[in-house]
C-alpha cells in the first residue's frame, strides 16, 4: 500500500490545493493511505478532518526575519519539529513526502532528506514562498501552477482546483445559480469577490459606482466580507453578501468577474473561462499582481492596481468593457484557452510516479 505524507497549510491558499490533492490521489489509487501534516492553528485543523483526512499536527514555525526571542529559540523548536516527522515518515513507512509551503513544509522537507524519502512540492504562487525555494534544492520533482515561477527543474501542472470548480458545467449548472442568487435571467452578472474577508477599496468602489454599473444593464452579486463598514445603497440589482459559501454557483452565474488574484481564484476563472479584471491585493511581496500576468497576457484578464481603482476608473474602464459583448466573448475564449482543470490529476500522477520510484527493485 502507498502511504503519502502531504505537508502544508495556515491559509486557504495551501489548504485547498492540498485536499484537491489529496482526492485526486483517492481517486486515481483507491487504497491509497494519506496523512497530512499541518499545525493547531491553520485551517487544516477543521477542513482536513472534515475531508476525512488523518491530520498530524506540530508547532507553527514562521521563519524568524529579525531578532527576537522567537528567532532565538526557533533552531530549538525547528530541530525538534523536524525530528517529529522523521519519527511519523519511519512509523508510517511514507512513501513519498508532498509539500504545499507554509509552516508545516519545512520540517517535512529536511525531514524527508534526512530519511531519504522522496520529496514533490507544489508552488501555488508565481513568487516561490520561503520553504518551497528552500525545498526545491533537494528533490528533480517541482510542480508549479505557473510557468514564469522560478524554481528549477519545475514542471507546470496547474493549479488543483476544488472538484466542484473543475468538474462546473456553468452552462448546465447556470439556471440553479440563477435562482440561487435571486437573479434576473435576461441580465448579464458580474461577480465581485475580494476573498473571505473581503476587500476595503473593492467593496467602497463598486458600492459608490453600482447605480452606474446596474444603470449600463448588469446586475451585481458582491461578496463583501464580514465587515461592519459596508452599508448597503439599496439598489435595485444589487446583491451584496457577507459571504458566500457555494462558489461554484457564483462562477456558474457570472459573465465578468473583479477579484483579488489570488493563484487560486487566478486558475479557477482561467479554467472555467470568465473574463476578469483582477485588482491585486497591494501588501506582500507582490505576488498577487504575478499571478494574473500569464493570463493578462493571454488576453483573458486585465488588471487595475488597487490604487487606480476608484470611480473615475469605473467611469472610463470598467463601464465601456462592460458594454463592449464582442470584447468580452474573446476574452473568455482565450481564458478558457489557458486555463488548466485537472492540476489535482497532473499533481497525483507526479506523486505517484515519485512512490513507485521509491520502492526497491527485486531482481528477476
Amino acid at each position: 500500500m502507498t502511504t503519502i505524507l502531504l505537508a502544508g497549510g495556515g491559509t486557504a491558499g495551501h489548504v485547498n490545493p492540498l485536499l484537491a490533492t489529496a482526492d485526486a490521489l483517492r481517486q486515481t489509487e483507491p487504497g491509497v493511505e494519506i496523512l497530512v501534516l499541518g499545525t493547531h492553528e491553520g485551517l487544516e485543523s477543521r477542513l482536513v478532518p472534515e475531508r476525512g483526512y488523518e491530520l498530524v499536527t506540530i508547532d507553527r514555525l514562521p521563519f524568524p526575519r529579525r531578532l527576537s526571542v522567537n528567532a532565538v529559540t526557533f533552531p530549538v523548536r525547528f530541530a525538534r519539529a523536524v525530528r517529529a516527522v522523521e519519527s511519523l515518515i519511519r512509523l508510517r513507512h511514507i512513501d513519498v513526502v508532498v509539500g504545499f509551503g507554509g509552516y508545516a513544509a519545512a520540517p517535512a522537507y529536511l525531514a524527508a532528506k534526512r530519511t531519504n524519502t522522496p520529496i514533490v512540492i507544489h508552488e501555488a504562487n508565481a513568487i516561490p514562498g520561503i520553504a518551497n525555494r528552500w525545498g526545491a534544492r533537494w528533490t528533480d520533482r517541482v510542480a508549479v501552477t505557473f510557468p514564469e515561477t522560478p524554481l528549477p527543474r519545475a514542471t507546470v501542472v496547474g493549479m488543483p482546483l476544488r472538484t466542484e470548480i473543475a468538474r462546473l458545467d456553468r452552462r448546465r449548472v447556470r439556471p440553479e445559480a440563477l435562482r440561487h442568487f435571486e437573479l434576473d435571467s435576461a441580465r448579464p452578472v458580474l461577480l465581485v469577490t475580494g476573498g473571505s474577508t473581503g476587500a476595503a477599496r473593492i467593496n467602497e468602489t463598486v458600492r459608490s459606482k453600482v447605480g452606474a454599473i446596474v444603470a449600463a444593464g448588469w446586475q451585481v452579486v458582491h461578496t463583501v466580507g464580514e465587515t461592519r463598514e459596508f452599508v448597503d445603497p439599496n439598489v435595485p440589482g444589487y446583491h451584496p453578501l457577507p459571504y458566500c459559501d457555494r462558489m461554484d454557483l457564483a462562477f456558474a452565474a457570472a459573465d465578468f468577474v473583479i477579484a483579488r488574484s489570488g493563484a487560486a481564484t487566478v486558475c479557477e476563472l482561467a479554467g472555467l473561462g470568465i473574463p476578469a479584471i483582477f485588482v491585486p491585493y497591494p501588501v506582500g511581496n507582490g505576488e498577487q499582481e504575478r499571478n494574473a500576468e500569464g493570463l493578462v497576457a493571454a488576453g483573458g484578464a486585465n488588471v487595475c492596481l488597487d490604487k487606480d481603482f476608484n470611480g473615475e476608473w469605473v467611469d472610463r474602464t470598467l463601464i465601456p468593457l462592460l458594454g463592449d459583448a464582442e470584447r468580452r466573448s474573446a476574452m473568455a475564449h482565450r481564458a478558457r484557452e489557458s486555463g488548466i482543470r485537472d492540476g489535482a490529476e497532473r499533481l497525483a500522477a507526479m506523486i505517484l510516479d515519485a512512490a513507485i520510484d521509491s520502492r526497491p527493485r527485486v531482481d528477476s
